[in-house]
């Protein structure tokens, strides 16, 4: 796929934007499944673009930075994966499994960014210190300008080089490394899942995940309802925690009453 200049610079300024938003804006437009649909509609193949940012959120649902570890980086990984899933016409899992490499990349770029920054915290200190909002300010524009300039050069580096560069690598690859690939790519969804219920669940939630995979697996086997199983279970889902939160709210209500008493007729 020869990419025009156009798409070219649109890659770079939705990077640019993903890149400050996953840590500064914060509206979520950095998460893979918003990515890969922008992606897919700069590149002309929405479709794609949507199963592959789907497919690579399912396996970084469950990343999180704890302190200032960084995990792999979903904005340049997940964005990677639609490029090279549309322009290598790769399988989605395939793609995801390929795009890990340049995850790591972004993870890299972020800690060595925030490494450089640290100094500037004490620039920060002294600015608020003589009440000057406007270095703070600045300071934050710089940190975001760097991230994002360094987060969009290596995508549309990547993506320029795409048509010749990755067909290069791609064909390098052998036929049996490539389906262990796919393999990894469609593992990784489930790791995804299982580091976001190890840090969530808790005892007492361990009858509630039973009981929606063993929904989720009898919805998905009746065909009338497998296109909408996720709706489904999301509004059965709904109704019990809507059903536990009331009975809950009642049970502290009465507990509360029976603490207070009834002093109504001097008793």
């Amino acid at each position: 796929m020869q990419a025009s200049i156009i798409q070219i610079i649109l890659v770079f300024l939705v990077t640019f934007v993903a890149a400050i938003d996953q840590f500064s804006f914060l509206e979520s437009l950095y998460q893979p499944i918003v990515m890969g649909m922008v992606i897919g509609l700069i590149l002309g193949d929405l479709k794609t673009g949507l199963i592959v940012g789907g497919t690579y959120q399912l396996m970084t649902i469950g990343n999180m930075p704890v302190g200032g570890a960084q995990p792999p980086n979903a904005v340049i990984g997940g964005i990677m994966a639609s490029i090279l899933a549309i322009t290598l016409k790769l399988e989605p899992t395939a793609a995801v499994a390929t795009a890990v490499p340049f995850s790591l990349l972004g993870q890299y770029g972020v800690t060595l960014i925030f490494t450089l920054m640290s100094p500037m915290m004490t620039v920060a200190d002294r600015e608020a210190a003589n009440a000057n909002p406007k270095g703070i300010v600045r300071l934050n524009y710089l940190a975001m300008g760097m991230l994002g300039l360094v987060f969009g050069i290596v995508v549309t580096l990547f993506f320029i080089g795409g048509a010749t560069f990755g067909n290069q690598v791609v064909d390098a690859i052998p036929a049996w490394l490539m389906a262990g690939l796919s393999a990894a790519g469609g593992m990784m969804r489930y790791v995804g899942f299982a580091i976001l219920i190890r840090v969530m669940v808790s005892k007492e939630l361990w009858g509630f995940f039973f009981v929606g995979f063993a929904l989720a697996a009898l919805i998905a086997a009746i065909p009338s309802l497998s296109g909408s199983a996720l709706i489904l279970l999301a509004l059965i889902g709904f109704g019990i925690a809507y059903w536990d939160f009331q009975i809950q709210s009642k049970l502290k209500t009465a507990q509360a009453q029976a603490t207070e008493g009834d002093y109504e007729d001097g008793i």
